[in-house]
């Protein structure tokens, strides 16, 4: 009640945060009209002044209003894109080494050229973390102009980059590039045997991109540099069979009796079994008493827990937990022999991954592929102590505040919530639960023929690869024309995600198309990225773009009749005759309702299936989403399946009928925090863990560097 009360009064915490910022945004545009009387040459020589005054003792706080604005402005020339008000809230978010969460479509990746700029100024780094190598070019090269007129130097890092050419970026001001490659040019530092085959020059400044997907998702891979080791595979294969010869005759026997367990102590997510137990929320299987006697005759032992077999009762649990708990197309998919894993938070294959102790070699043998040897590490660290290094930490994102208190535990990172340019107009329908999973893809086919008919673009979020093939087969039996955007047709995801907001158009899409897609009404407006190539010595072709650039289609439709040469006039008509076909569909879309969101299923995090909403509705386009569940479904199942089966049963629902209720909201809200409650707890353990190794880890590489420093 108390807290309740101090909201009124004072406002909530992110509503106090803004309303500091607001004065600071003031004093920024203050210095608009005199920077906009600068030559290009005189804001690059506005660079080297803010550094010497940093030189002689001023704060970059001192000197943020001025370079702020300066940043607008050169983003200005250089993009035909300025900075709004709250864009400048989000930059001095990031500088205060914050987090920022920004929606959808609004402009982090201009945001953050603010803080990135004021903190290349004193000359010590800035490292730009996304979340795969295509942003970290594609963001590097797209605002490459604007920090050349601002007269810093920028550069990105790709996975197959060569010595040299890595090294040039990292002694850029400012470098683009992965949480990976960041993590393993780390460790690979700090294995080399001469200082100047180093890349990295310290650890000042980094801002993280989509930071809940980095510092949470991935906080509990650590990175590992391993070397080969001499373990034979073949065992893989003697126990593949065994396990094979289990799972058959588990088949073959009748169903277990129910075992007595108390009230209030059941498991509805561990599947009871003659000859093993599949716990599938913990993903593990534990042989029975029986189960064991029946792999020690496959094997041929007398006791599988003798000391000498240890090594056989770790691949068998491994081979158990390959068979019976990791899926083809959900898990990893078998490309070309290799077994790819797929990222379950980005539906993304995590290409040179491996799943360790002994489990990827499991997996290979039960697809029968060749056996990769296992490997011993040489160095390793986790993402939560290898982003702790850093003297100054912030991140972005779209869906930050709902892990607000792992990210202050952790990373001790505080989570501002930036108000939108403008309000969010976008719909969000409440669930529709049904009984089984063939009557909630009818369900949703239903609502996608609509929506196809009425003109109105569907994105439809999956949770694997094989619920979207599956999806895909149901679409083209009912003849509506679709696109299928997972990991197995990633190299079409540019073009897919161009058209996804077309009149009629039906994406099927993994929780690929979660992040760093942004998703336009009626299309991607391509014609714009041509403005670029035209000539602007002519004014008449310069007024031209800027106003097709603001969208001011009859200014630019004058600005044409004034171009004299015949070949930039043509130019310019077509791309003029592009953007009004581009606004009748950009309207056409906006009356139909937007970009309608379709979840076929809750994840358990509650952060991705915000992302996935956040699609829709972005800079106050119209829009709408609903998530489509049923008893089927792996967090109904594994949270309470049978007793929500029994309220549907009471309130009579039938075949084909949905229940749509607060009531399952609610239980959903419970078992997705309870879901993410336990991933905290194992992050946390690891991150205890690993503490102790940091230590260690810290030590060493400090005796190694005076070892090093005194040889050269």
């Amino acid at each position: 009640m108390i807290s309740n009360a101090l909201k009124v009064v004072f406002g909530t915490k992110h509503e106090r945060d803004i309303k500091r910022m607001l004065p600071i945004v003031s004093q920024i545009a203050s210095f608009d009209q005199e920077w906009r009387e600068l030559t290009n040459e005189q804001i690059a020589e506005k660079t080297k002044e803010f550094r010497e005054r940093i030189k002689a003792g001023e704060s970059l706080d001192d000197i943020l209003p001025e370079a702020f604005a300066l940043v607008r402005e050169a983003a200005w020339r250089a993009l035909g894109m300025r900075h709004f008000d709250v864009q400048m809230m989000g930059g001095m978010v990031l500088h205060q080494g914050k987090i920022a969460e920004m929606k959808t479509g609004e402009g982090k990746t201009l945001t953050s050229t603010l803080p990135i700029y004021l903190n290349a100024l004193s000359e010590k780094g800035v490292h730009v973390v996304t979340v795969n190598d295509y942003l970290a070019k594609r963001d590097a090269m797209w605002m490459k102009p604007v920090y050349d007129l601002l007269g810093v130097s920028v550069g990105f890092i790709q996975n197959q980059m060569e010595f040299d050419a890595r090294q040039k970026s990292y002694s850029c001001d400012i470098t683009y590039g992965t949480n990976n490659e960041f993590g393993f040019d780390y460790l690979r530092d700090n294995m080399v045997q001469d200082l100047s085959f180093r890349v990295q020059r310290g650890h000042n400044y980094a801002i993280v991109d989509e930071v809940d997907s980095i510092l949470i998702d991935e906080a509990r891979t650590p990175l590992i540099i391993s070397g080969p080791t001499e373990e034979n595979t073949d065992n893989y294969r003697v126990v593949d069979k065994a396990v094979r010869r289990l799972i058959d005759a588990e088949k073959r026997l009748p169903p277990p009796p129910p075992r007595e367990v108390e009230p209030g102590k059941e498991e509805p997510h561990v599947i009871i079994g003659n000859l093993y137990d599949i716990d599938e929320k913990a993903k593990n299987v534990l042989l029975t008493d029986d189960g064991v006697k029946q792999i020690e005759e496959f094997l041929n032992l007398k006791n599988l827990y003798a000391p000498e077999h240890v090594n056989l009762v770790a691949h068998t649990s491994q081979a158990l937990r390959a068979h019976l708990i990791y899926k083809d197309e959900v898990d990893y998919v078998n490309r070309d022999g290799e077994i790819v894993i797929v990222d379950e938070h980005t539906g993304r294959l995590m290409e040179g991954r491996r799943y360790s102790d002994g489990l990827h070699q499991a997996i290979e043998a039960k697809e029968n592929v060749e056996i990769k040897q296992e490997t011993q590490t040489l160095a390793t660290v986790t993402f939560q102590n290898f982003f702790r290094m850093y003297s100054k930490l912030a991140g972005m994102t779209g869906t930050a505040d709902t892990e607000a208190e792992e990210f202050k535990k952790i990373y001790r990172l505080d989570v501002v919530v930036v108000p939108t340019n403008v309000p969010v107009q976008r719909r969000d329908f409440p669930d529709r639960v049904y009984k089984t999973e063939k009557e909630k893809f009818d369900a949703i086919v239903a609502e996608i023929q609509d929506c196809y008919e009425r003109s109105q673009p569907v994105l439809v979020g999956t949770i694997s690869i094989e619920k979207s093939e599956y999806l895909s087969q149901l679409l083209k039996r009912n003849h509506i024309p679709h696109s299928v955007l997972n990991a197995k047709h990633h190299e079409r995801e540019a073009e897919i995600v161009e058209n996804a907001g077309r009149p009629g158009a039906v994406t099927v899409a993994t929780n690929m198309a979660g992040r760093g897609t942004d998703i336009v009404l009626g299309g991607a407006p391509t014609f714009l990225k041509e403005l670029e190539t035209m000539d602007e010595s002519d004014a008449a072709v310069f007024e031209f773009k800027e106003a097709l650039v603001r969208k001011q289609y009859e200014e630019a439709r004058i600005a044409i009749a004034r171009i004299d040469r015949s070949e930039p006039k043509k130019q310019a008509q077509d791309l003029y005759d592009r953007s009004q076909v581009w606004l009748k569909f950009h309207n056409q879309v906006k009356e139909a309702g937007g970009l309608h969101i379709i979840g076929s299923e809750r994840h358990e995090s509650r952060r991705i299936d915000n992302q996935l909403r956040g699609r829709s509705g972005r800079q106050g386009d119209p829009g709408s989403s609903r998530f489509y569940l049923c008893l089927e479904d792996t967090l109904m199942r594994l949270f309470g399946g049978d007793r929500w089966r029994g309220i549907m049963e009471k309130m009579w629902v039938e075949e084909g009928q949905e229940l749509e209720a607060k009531l399952v909201d609610r239980a959903i809200a419970r078992a997705q925090k309870r879901v993410e409650n336990h991933n905290f707890d194992v992050r946390k353990h690891l991150l205890e863990y690993d503490d102790v190794m940091n230590r260690q880890r810290e030590i060493i590489y400090a005796e190694r560097d005076r070892v090093l420093k005194n040889e050269s």
